[in-house]
């Protein structure tokens, strides 16, 4: 007779996860909170985003900032002990990769039913509730944004919930993602693509601007 064994899973607060120090700020850090880079085969400073490259990692706070800091102190042959060549543009680098992140969840949650296009369409989904986010490009008219905003955060509101609303994507990347021309507005239901979209937004969100990431329990229902 087969016994099945099941391990409870710790609670989150109980986790034990190890800190790394960035080498711009010393500060000690989750993992989350900095961007993994590693050396190349041919000697190049690579980002490492999903943390998996072999190799010794040299880790930086994941912050645009950080990273032209890095580059402007020469801390990756510094914190490996050897000439290393780093690309001039490697801020750039990285935000072209988490954009790529970004559009990647997008497009998996679109394959997955979650997204809603058309202005029309997503009045009616916010109508019934069933939007958990919503998403602008970022040359949108303001009055169709405004108009969208203002009744998903009335849902919001009576559902006590916060108004995840995302507007760092442009009209063409969305458009690209979705597979579909000149998308301008979407809305994502929830599941568990909606939450790694989200997610990968946070960590670009932060990248640009400096501030923490988004905030997120769940999207998943």
């Amino acid at each position: 007779m087969a016994v099945r064994v099941e391990i409870a899973e710790k609670p989150a607060a109980e986790r034990h996860t190890p800190l790394r120090t960035c080498v711009v700020t010393r500060e000690q850090k989750p993992p989350e909170e900095l961007i993994r880079f590693v050396e190349g085969p041919d000697g190049q400073i690579v980002p490492d985003l999903a943390r998996r490259l072999p190799g010794r990692g040299v880790w930086v706070t994941a912050e645009r900032s950080a990273v032209a800091e890095a580059v402007k102190r020469k801390a990756f042959a510094r914190s490996l002990k050897r000439q290393v060549s780093v690309p001039p543009d490697l801020p750039d680098l990285v935000e072209r990769l988490l954009e790529k992140r970004v559009l990647d969840a997008l497009s998996l949650a679109n394959k997955a039913g979650l997204v809603i296009t058309g202005f029309t369409r997503i009045e009616a989904a916010i109508a019934s509730g069933t939007v958990a986010v919503l998403l602008h490009g970022r040359e949108a008219a303001a009055d169709g944004v405004g108009k969208l905003n203002r009744r998903f955060q009335a849902v919001c509101r009576q559902k006590g919930k916060p108004a995840l609303i995302i507007q760092e994507l442009t009209v063409e990347q969305m458009s690209l993602a979705l597979g579909r021309s000149n998308v301008v507005h979407a809305a994502l239901g929830a599941g568990g693509g909606t939450t790694n979209f989200l997610n990968e937004v946070g960590r670009l969100t932060r990248y640009r601007s400096g501030k923490p990431a988004l905030n997120i329990e769940s999207a998943a229902g």
